[in-house]
């Protein structure tokens, strides 16, 4: 006999960002233009892709302790944005809505920073929780 137990609870729903064309529109010209990444960061301090940017940044050029200090505030006002639309700290976190981008980025930079300092288990968790945000975020971010 085969006892299979199914999960009666629904899931959450998906948490999605809202658009931000001012700093998107920023961001991609100082991107592009190689401008100065960290007045879009702060002009728009709240606007995790900035961060994630300058975390991405400073991981390539070896400023591991940098990019860390970069994704973890990327992260944190990530998690602000993601608590107030709704997120109860569960739950997908798409990969393919571009709004939830920086936030996932700046996980994964975090976890890759924290990695390169020592810091194992930060490192584990924050694995951990993109791939539980979105296993397609996790792919694309590792390669």
């Amino acid at each position: 006999m085969s006892v299979s137990h199914q999960n009666l609870l629904p899931e959450p729903p998906a948490t999605l960002l809202a658009e931000e064309p001012e700093p998107d529109a920023e961001l991609a010209a100082a991107v592009r233009d190689d401008g100065d990444v960290a007045a879009v960061a702060a002009h728009f301090p709240a606007y995790s892709a900035a961060w994630a940017e300058l975390a991405e940044r400073a991981l390539a050029s070896g400023a591991v302790v940098t990019a860390y200090a970069y994704a973890r505030t990327g992260y944190h006002r990530g998690l602000d944005q993601l608590r107030r639309n709704g997120w109860k700290g569960f739950g997908p976190v798409p990969w393919s809505h571009l709004p939830n981008r920086g936030f996932l980025r700046c996980l994964h930079a975090l976890g890759q920073a924290a990695g390169e300092i020592g810091e194992s288990d930060e490192a584990a968790r924050c694995a951990t929780f993109l791939r539980d945000c979105d296993p397609s975020a996790a792919d694309a971010l590792d390669g």
